[in-house]
């Protein structure tokens, strides 16, 4: 008898079961308390938009000018650097060795200049003098011997053949003093004065292809552009270091003294933006640290969507107006890189589509 009303119970038991979990999963489920009270907007109408921060002189991404391998580091994230000091080095042996050809190109050019601006060398002149003396004497013997056989007037004591022959002599020796005096005076005279410009040129040359090497090499020494701070170090000693744009830069600079804040105005609030109208910035996270922003620059062309808020009502295709502004850190926990909540003051969309209409109307 009782094992006829075992099933039912059962069956009413589960679906009792199961409306009561039903109802349970059905409550509703209490909204998460947030992390930290959002910022309180300070003015009644005003333009909202993310602003990240960055430094004064923008960050500055430092690249490679040619790639190869990173041999030495000089600075450490955190450090101050001067415009011009180094920052890291790439491999420059093969550059090395070339510079140590062309300074011997340059030394044996700038030698044979020396030697060329010095002529004549002294020995050079003594021998040239003792040839032109030697070539004297020799004139002096054959025309002495040529008067003697010219005196001669006995008929047929001398043949017309040797007297010619003695002639002939005198005429030889003459012409060796001659050309001894030349060579005399061509040493004298020195280096002729167009070879002293090829070979200056030719130093000059030397020692430009010497210039482009030593600029090759000191290009391999990355120097920081201007006056700033190591923000990031992504490259380390033994690393590759490419030469083209990487979406890492080997390193971040940037002029931390006076922060600046990038802020992203949605291009349907673009027409409504005003520069001269304040505008405060909320750190995410704590609405305590509040900053009055100072209006740097607007820059004019419009650009896609980058930042995100993670509002529901968040448009990813639109595109903003990136607005400059600065701020003073005094010693606020603000970084680099770090969103804020910007507000800007600004007219109702009513009233600033009735002050564009006027102005247009003006026109």
């Amino acid at each position: 008898m009782m094992r006829k009303f075992i099933i039912p119970v059962i069956a009413a038991v589960g679906f009792i079961l199961a409306i009561y979990m039903v109802a349970s999963s059905n409550k509703p489920v209490p909204p998460a308390m947030p992390v930290a009270q959002p910022a309180v907007p300070p003015f009644k109408t005003f333009i909202a938009g993310a602003g990240m921060i960055e430094a004064a002189t923008e960050n500055i991404s430092i690249g490679a000018p040619v790639a190869g391998i990173v041999t030495d580091i000089y600075v450490q994230i955190g450090d101050y650097v001067k415009a011009g000091q180094p920052l890291f080095k790439i491999d420059d042996r093969d550059l090395q060795a070339q510079a140590s050809v062309r300074k011997a190109d340059v030394e044996q050019v700038q030698a044979k200049l020396t030697k060329l601006e010095k002529l004549p060398r002294p020995e050079d002149v003594n021998v040239a003098v003792a040839t032109l003396r030697q070539s004297e004497a020799n004139l002096a013997d054959t025309q002495s011997q040529l008067k003697r056989f010219e005196s001669i007037t006995q008929p047929g004591a001398i043949t017309e053949e040797d007297l010619s022959r003695r002639r002939y002599a005198v005429q030889g020796a003459q012409a060796r003093v001659e050309e001894a005096k030349a060579r005399l005076d061509l040493l004298k005279a020195g280096t002729w004065q167009p070879d002293i410009m090829v070979a200056k040129a030719e130093l000059d040359s030397a020692k430009a292809q010497l210039r482009a090497i030593e600029t090759d090499i000191d290009r391999l020494t990355v120097k920081a552009p201007v006056t700033s701070r190591v923000l990031q170090v992504k490259i380390r000693p033994g690393e590759f270091a490419p030469a083209n744009v990487t979406s890492t830069p080997l390193m971040l600079l940037g002029n931390v003294d006076k922060l600046h804040v990038r802020v992203d105005i949605d291009e349907n609030d673009a027409w409504r933006f005003e520069p001269n109208s304040p505008a405060v910035a909320f750190a995410r996270g704590n609405a305590d640290i509040k900053v009055d922003l100072a209006y740097v620059r607007t820059e004019p062309y419009v650009v896609p969507k980058r930042s995100l808020t993670g509002e529901a009502t968040e448009r990813v295709d639109t595109r903003v107006l990136q607005v400059i502004y600065s701020f003073d850190q005094s010693k606020r926990p603000l970084y680099v890189g770090q969103l804020m909540d910007v507000y800007i003051k600004a007219p109702p969309a009513i009233e600033a589509v009735d002050d564009a209409n006027a102005a247009v109307s003006s026109k």
